[in-house]
């Protein structure tokens, strides 16, 4: 399970690459999972991951690859006139072309940055009939992304499941799940950060970044019956106590929307495990306390709110041994003169997202920073971190 965060889905990606190096030291057979969810970011990777799940390693390497071929110049060029609708840029000469509001909202929507580049990527980056004759085969049972429906304000959960894999539905009237073949759209969709890349059209509704009611997609995940999950979350796991005290001046807009993206994309991340942690909890207490007809009453209470049985799950979680925003912080203070920006407009953005002093996290430059160096240095931390973990990752993955 991916929670995406921009940026920071690099270090999801080397997490994935710790996992898959440590396991191959007992040369497995297959791939080590056979479920894959994301939102924001998470989304992409799930999706390349699940269409590479015929192979023991997920192909690994090659989306490594991609993410450390990342450039600001190429992959996230800022076009501030695209907030105002007007025709993207193209060098320093508009195209004219026809605003029609149907084309401008399926693909280029209002937003701060010019979304072709990432979706050339995703369209074509991506292996999209391996993925569907992976489904079919039941190589993989299920892709599963969410992506916030616009109008609604409901949280839509869209799943290609393979045959005999069902999910079973939720009575929360705030998400709805839709069985149907995962595309670009869906993906670009799920990450779509609001006013940073542009709402996509799906059918005949509008969706968003996914993240920001639903960050960790991990209900529908146990509705269609897992019993182990590793999932890869992208807050510090250090102590609140080493951030400092007081800032050293006052922050900036830019400082404040970085924080603003962290409360929305990462913090219901820590609320989900603490949830299911506690669950965990409650129903071994139970087992080891009451009697079997009193559990049994208590489970069937369980299913009838929910909607089906309660287990225990296992679970694996990742999170960075690093700040992400303090290290993209460091990288935008070292490299700001090194990286090839399109416009001054950019280096302005990145500059003051980073003009807070050397020990404060730069969250917005974390979610922003499409650069292969920065992109390098989370896949070392994520591979490190993994690494570092490899009793526990032998232990909780059978032998395949």
């Amino acid at each position: 399970m991916l929670s995406g965060g921009g940026a920071r889905g690099a270090y999801e990606v080397g997490v994935v690459a710790g996992i898959v190096e440590v396991l191959a030291e007992r040369t497995p057979r297959r791939a080590p999972f056979d479920v894959f969810t994301g939102t924001s970011v998470g989304a992409v990777n799930a999706t390349y991951l699940a269409a590479h799940a015929h192979r023991a390693d997920l192909g690994i390497d090659g989306l490594v690859a991609k993410w450390s071929e990342l450039s600001l110049e190429r992959h996230l060029p800022l076009d501030p006139f695209g907030l105002l609708g007007w025709p993207r840029t193209l060098g320093v000469r508009l195209r004219r072309r026809t605003l029609d509001p149907a084309t401008l909202g399926a693909h280029y929507g209002r937003a701060l940055f010019d979304p072709r580049p990432l979706e050339e990527l995703v369209s074509t980056g991506l292996s999209w009939q391996e993925l569907h004759a992976n489904v079919r085969n039941g190589t993989v049972r299920a892709l599963v992304v969410a992506a916030l429906d616009v109008a609604r304000g409901r949280t839509t959960v869209f799943g290609e499941l393979s045959a005999g894999t069902t999910h079973v539905s939720s009575r929360d009237l705030r998400r709805e799940f839709r069985q149907e073949l995962i595309t670009a759209d869906h993906v670009l969709a799920s990450a779509a950060i609001p006013l940073v890349f542009p709402a996509r059209r799906i059918g005949g509704a509008y969706y968003c970044d996914g993240g920001l009611r639903f960050n960790t997609p991990m209900a529908p995940v146990l509705r269609l019956g897992v019993g182990r999950l590793v999932l890869v979350a992208l807050r510090f796991a250090g102590s609140p106590q080493r951030k400092p005290d007081a800032l050293p001046e006052y922050p900036s807009p830019l400082f404040l929307v970085g924080k603003v993206l962290n409360a929305l994309l990462l913090d219901p991340v820590d609320y989900d495990l603490q949830v299911l942690e506690r669950l965990n909890r409650v129903l071994e207490v139970l087992e080891e306390t009451v009697t079997p007809d009193q559990l049994a009453r208590v489970m069937g209470v369980l299913e009838e709110e929910r909607g089906m049985a309660y287990k225990r799950v296992r679970t694996l979680v990742f999170r960075p041994s690093e700040d992400i925003g303090v290290l993209a912080g460091r990288h935008l203070r070292e490299a700001r003169h090194g990286i090839r920006l399109r416009s001054r407009l950019t280096s302005a953005l990145l500059r003051h997202a980073s003009a807070i002093g050397h020990s404060v996290e730069t969250d917005l430059g974390s979610f922003l920073l499409f650069d292969g160096g920065y992109a390098s240095a989370l896949i070392d931390l994520g591979r490190r971190d993994a690494r570092a973990r490899a009793a526990e990752i032998r232990a909780f993955f059978p032998a395949m």
